[in-house]
């Protein structure tokens, strides 16, 4: 009997930068289907930081896709 080749799945990610301090997260897609749900599993509250992609500031409701780099900047002081 053949022994069928086994590939090795990759779960979907995005890089995630969280600022101040330039913390590198890799993120499951199917946690970040959008910004909203980005902000959500970061467990951030919105409005309360900004999500950016390309050097361009991103609304809650864009999508976000598997390889992408994206920014998360905390706008508000902590105190």
């Amino acid at each position: 009997m053949e022994q069928k080749e086994q590939k090795e799945f990759i779960e979907p990610s995005l890089t995630v930068i969280l600022q101040p301090g330039e913390e590198k997260r890799i993120i499951p897609r199917h946690k970040a289907k959008n910004v909203r749900r980005l902000i959500e599993f970061l467990g951030l509250r919105p409005y309360t930081a900004m999500v950016i992609r390309n050097n361009i500031p991103l609304t809650p409701d864009v999508p976000l896709y598997p390889e992408q780099t994206i920014i998360v900047r905390k706008v508000m002081s902590a105190g």
